[in-house]
């Protein structure tokens, strides 16, 4: 997790990605808040249905869902997407024709909850409560950026200063690498709200997927019910 502080002194650089990704922009649909209308909550009767593929993957059910109904709406435009299961502490990477690149452990917020706390993006990192560090749900379209340190990292929420990067090893006492290799999930919430990945993931599969234009980034809710996250629907009963 970057400060609002941090974000500041890259407004230049943001700005000139943005310039860049406004047209691309335009192929994705509309973004919002969680909860919010977003792009498809019906089926195109004229569009043929489309499954996603997730390989040899098996993912939990609300994943499988939410990109059933991605894949069916066309929810991601033309672009590739990743949906991030905070549950079960994994991402899939998804091409833009909704088949699975690959799947990773991640790290998230060490908080639990759904919702940024307002203003959080603006405040000094030891200024954030243990209560206030979450990963937020919700649909966000991501766009490449770097952080106060140069590196590059995928902005998934900018105002609340989340971002998906390349997990740090900088604090050993937080044996953050240890905890991604880890067969257990409930080691890998220790973030401030940032979605910390493997290095050779994002390298692979993180950075391609977003870097060139950007992309959407679904975060699973793990206290409020997909639909009210999402305004998806069911494509199994929806479709016939």
């Amino acid at each position: 997790m970057a400060t609002r502080s941090d974000a500041f002194a890259l407004s230049d650089l943001r700005r000139g990605a943005l310039a860049g990704a406004a047209i691309l922009g335009l192929l994705l649909p509309p973004a919002g808040p969680p909860g919010a209308t977003l792009y498809r909550a019906t089926p195109d009767e004229s569009a043929s249905p489309r499954q996603p593929d997730f390989g040899a993957a098996n993912p939990s059910a609300q994943a499988r869902q939410l990109a059933e109904w991605i894949a069916d709406s066309r929810d991601n435009g033309s672009a590739g997407f990743a949906i991030v299961d905070k549950a079960h502490a994994v991402v899939h990477v998804f091409d833009a024709q909704a088949r699975l690149r690959a799947s990773s452990p991640v790290l998230l917020g060490s908080a639990r909850g759904d919702d940024s706390v307002p203003g959080i993006g603006t405040r000094p990192v030891d200024q954030v409560r243990p209560h206030e560090r979450t990963t937020p749900a919700g649909r966000f379209v991501a766009e490449p950026g770097r952080n106060a340190l140069g590196e590059d990292v995928i902005w998934v929420d900018y105002g609340a200063a989340v971002s998906m990067h390349r997990v740090r090893t900088t604090h050993a006492a937080e044996r953050r690498a240890e905890r991604l290799a880890s067969a257990s999930i409930d080691d890998n919430r220790i973030s401030y709200g940032c979605i910390n990945v493997p290095a050779a993931f994002y390298d692979a599969h993180v950075r391609p997927t977003f870097a060139a234009q950007r992309g959407v980034v679904y975060v699973l809710p793990e206290t409020r019910p997909l639909r009210q996250v999402f305004d998806s629907y069911d494509v199994a009963s929806t479709r016939h």
